[in-house]
């Protein structure tokens, strides 16, 4: 059977606490959730943090440092913590946690774009907290900015610690972008390439893009040089990781990407959205790979070696 990477986003930085009362805010809740999807197949848990009074994103160490060593302690995933943090962030912000605790996989933004999703605004009539309306309203005018000179920052930082990346992939001129650090010699092979789809700023989507994305990635890095995995936001989710499987991609879910389990139903849990991507995997005949199994595929240095 071939064996497919499953990552988990569990809280990401886009969704707001209005949006959904499943998406984990506090530290408690962001282990309680890290931990019931490794358990229901996730191999990697890729990590945001909240401050815990009003769910607002945060870079502060202190505060991924109330959950990191319990997940650490209550499971075997691969813990990735993101360098991304969120669009209103600076690159010293979003870096902060991941230069600290040195995991065995971070994420890295490949290429700036806008990055938007203030069409929620309109579905929603009160909001939890103050600062929600306006952080949603106003990602018409976020860049998310990562330069090459931040993208180079954050590759050599991380990478004196051993850590590798999700390299995040917005759009088909991000793959270009990762040649170039690759033709540079600081990625090296395996290398692990996120392509993300629906995202307003970001490229569609749509079947065909998730085609020419992967034929480019095979032209331009060779199909042994690295492992690919595909997210979809919002209703893209499920049906694009199916197709993603079939291809031979790995796959990512996760309440970042996504607050429903299927049309019209929010999601209960993170877990929840793990187990139906389990059950989809196993019925076109492939399993879930263990998170040593993850570790093989992506040449990722163990979790022995991490700093929390």
């Amino acid at each position: 059977m071939a064996k497919v990477i499953i990552s988990c986003a569990v809280t990401g930085s886009a969704h707001t606490p209005t949006m959904s009362d499943a998406l984990p805010i506090t530290p408690e809740e962001i282990t309680e959730q890290s931990i019931d999807a490794a358990e229901a197949g996730a191999a990697i848990l890729h990590l945001h943090a909240r401050m815990p009074e009003d769910g607002r994103p945060t870079g502060d160490p202190d505060i991924y440092g109330r959950f990191l060593p319990v997940i650490r302690q209550r499971t075997d995933a691969v813990v990735n913590i993101t360098t991304g943090g969120s669009a209103t962030m600076t690159v010293t912000e979003r870096l902060a946690a991941a230069k600290q605790f040195a995991p065995e996989l971070c994420s890295l933004n490949m290429g700036s774009l806008n990055f938007a999703f203030f069409p929620a605004a309109k579905r929603i009539g009160t909001w939890k907290h103050d600062w929600e309306k306006d952080y949603v309203v106003n990602s018409d005018d976020y860049i998310f900015r990562n330069t090459f000179r931040d993208i180079n920052t954050i590759l050599t930082v991380m990478s004196q610690s051993g850590t590798k990346f999700e390299h995040e992939c917005y759009d088909l001129g991000h793959l270009y972008n990762l040649a170039h650090f690759v033709d540079r010699g600081l990625v090296k092979p395996p290398f692990f390439v996120q392509m993300i789809f629906g995202i307003l700023g970001g490229i569609g989507a749509d079947l065909e893009n998730l085609f020419v994305m992967k034929e480019t990635a095979d032209r331009l890095f060779g199909r042994g040089a690295y492992q690919w995995s595909v997210l979809a936001a919002g209703r893209h989710q499920m049906p694009f990781l199916t197709q993603a499987a079939l291809l031979g991609g790995h796959v990512r879910v996760g309440l970042e990407d996504s607050l429903f389990i299927e049309r019209g139903k929010l999601a209960a849990s993170n877990a929840e959205q793990v187990a139906k991507i389990v059950r989809i995997l196993k019925e076109m005949g492939h399993e879930p790979a263990t998170p040593d199994e993850a570790r093989g595929m992506l040449g990722l240095k163990g979790g022995d070696r991490v700093e929390f």
